[in-house]
């Protein structure tokens, strides 16, 4: 509305100074009023140029042919420009590139015809000029502007995507340590207070097991609390390590007092990269939990090699697993986050988990 007023405010003061012609003939003397409904219906070009481009264009362009007939003033070539402008700025891509294609035609036309008809250069020269002034230069213009905003919003875009994924691989990072530190612990809480249950009170093997069950209840928690800490930090934070395969000592007793047999063999496994100390730790975790809930008399091996660590875990299948999965998914996603490789599933009678990690 602003906008519509200022341009028939401003056509006004010009027609009223006698500064509106523009192109055409001036002999043919036009009323105040008529040259004001002529602005009039351009201006209502203006009120839906954006919402409803194709009819903006329609009704400006209705008033240039109208006032062409009596000489084209200023005023409506003002009103012209800036609908052009915005049509091809903010219409659709199709309405885009007709107009494209119907400014080159009407340019290149225009001044064919004025050379052919006048048979002078000259004057096709100077008609090619305002042509190129009045229609070219807005179309180019907003051209230029559409692409510099599209390429802006394919930017943005880009970038949301990027942000999306980086939320889902925290999510799904958190999801899985969340899984490792709960389920490892407590899964092997729960079993071990089960064998409790089914042995004298005052045996000393209910002593080992408790003692096991508050080892796992007090690590749980402090990788829990370590994880709180980093989730809290102000700024990105290398999560600590807390946990290394040269501990892994404490994951088999904790499988052996929860009643499983474990035979364990490993390599000297200090000085590894960190990302596979951890991977190889929370791998062999789950598997002996695995163990734990459905196999019996497992074996662990863990071979250090030149260039990759070797993690081999056996067990001997006792009942079918109703588990979700998710810790074989978990295992999984470590051993390919550091570039390793990971394979599970049924031996014989045995469950083999094998993850090769390079170092």
């Amino acid at each position: 509305m602003l906008v519509t007023l200022g341009f028939f405010t401003l056509g006004t003061i010009i027609y009223a100074g006698g500064l509106d012609l523009a192109l055409g003939r001036d002999d043919l003397p036009t009323p105040l009023w008529a040259r004001l409904a002529i602005l009039a219906l351009g201006c209502l070009g203006t009120l839906v140029r954006r919402t409803a481009p194709a009819l903006a264009l329609v009704l400006v362009c209705g008033a240039v042919l109208l006032d062409l007939t009596r000489g084209l003033g200023v005023p409506v070539v003002m009103v012209f420009i800036d609908v052009l402008f915005v049509a091809t700025l903010d219409g659709s891509r199709r309405l885009h590139r007709v107009l494209i294609g119907a400014v080159a035609v009407a340019s290149l036309g225009v001044t064919l015809a004025v050379g052919v008809l006048n048979a002078d250069w000259r004057e096709s020269l100077n008609a090619g000029l305002q042509m190129f002034s009045l229609v070219v230069i807005p179309v180019w213009w907003a051209t230029n502007v559409r692409q510099h905003r599209d390429s802006a919003e394919q930017l943005a875009r880009i970038a949301e995507l990027d942000r999306r994924a980086a939320v889902d691989a925290e999510r799904a990072r958190m999801a899985r340590d969340l899984h490792d530190v709960v389920a490892g612990h407590l899964s092997a809480i729960a079993i071990q207070s089960e064998a409790v249950l089914s042995m004298p009170a005052d045996s000393d093997t209910v002593r080992t097991v408790l003692r096991s069950v508050r080892e796992n209840s007090l690590a749980s928690l402090a990788e829990m609390r370590t994880m709180i800490d980093v989730l809290r930090a102000d700024d990105p934070v290398d999560e600590p390590v807390t946990v290394r395969l040269a501990d892994a000592s404490r994951l088999v007793e904790s499988a052996r007092a929860g009643g499983l047999a474990v035979e364990y063999a490993a390599d000297d496994v200090d000085g590894l990269p960190v990302a596979v100390d951890l991977a190889a730790y929370r791998i062999l975790q789950e598997s002996l939990t695995n163990a734990l809930k459905h196999g019996a008399d497992a074996s662990v091996r863990v071979e250090r090699q030149v260039r990759r660590l070797v993690l081999v875990v056996r067990n001997a299948v006792r009942t079918a697993g109703e588990g979700s999965g998710t810790g074989l998914v978990s295992m999984a996603e470590r051993a390919h986050a550091v570039g390793g490789t990971f394979a599970a599933g049924p031996d014989g009678a045995e469950w083999v988990v094998r993850a090769e990690l390079p170092l």
